[in-house]
């Protein structure tokens, strides 16, 4: 690919960043929910990669370790995390997320979405399969980068 190309994709990878992160906060403030967001960043990376240890979930939620404790405090009380024991380890313990927890991301989730169709029911049908082609370049690029990260750190 030309620089000039790589330089344009660049900017426009750096615009998609800025562009989710705003419609993310514009979302979660349409619907006054007072849940941090770290809660539901939290269910999100426990849903997509499994049980994990306090320290790697904190890590992976971008958070201090003190934080995550507090989190995933919460998060038990309400019954969407669950602690388990962590095979290889019997000091330890793993957070996995429970199925009311899996439930109160959908709905969650759900309500992000219903907040935002009224911004962009007008679109046209081309408009729609834009962002639907997005979705799925977008999903399949992070899967792929999170597939390669565990192959590296199982090579470790």
């Amino acid at each position: 690919m030309p620089q000039t190309d790589l330089t344009d994709l660049h900017h426009i990878l750096g615009d998609l960043v800025v562009a989710s992160h705003r419609l993310t906060r514009l979302a979660a403030r349409v619907t006054g929910s007072t849940e941090s967001p770290a809660t539901w960043r939290t269910l999100s990376v426990l849903q997509t990669t499994g049980a994990m240890r306090l320290g790697e979930l904190a890590a992976h939620s971008r958070v201090s370790q003190p934080t995550m404790t507090k989190i995933v405090r919460n998060l038990v009380e309400s019954e969407w995390v669950k602690r388990i024991a962590d095979t290889d380890d019997a000091r330890a313990w793993q957070i996995a997320i429970t199925p009311k927890g899996a439930d109160a991301l959908q709905a969650w989730r759900d309500e992000l979405s219903a907040a935002l169709v009224p911004m962009f029911a007008d679109l046209s049908d081309d408009e729609i399969e834009a962002l639907r082609s997005t979705v799925t370049i977008i999903g399949s690029r992070v899967e792929l980068s999170a597939a390669a990260s565990e192959a590296v750190a199982g090579a470790r």
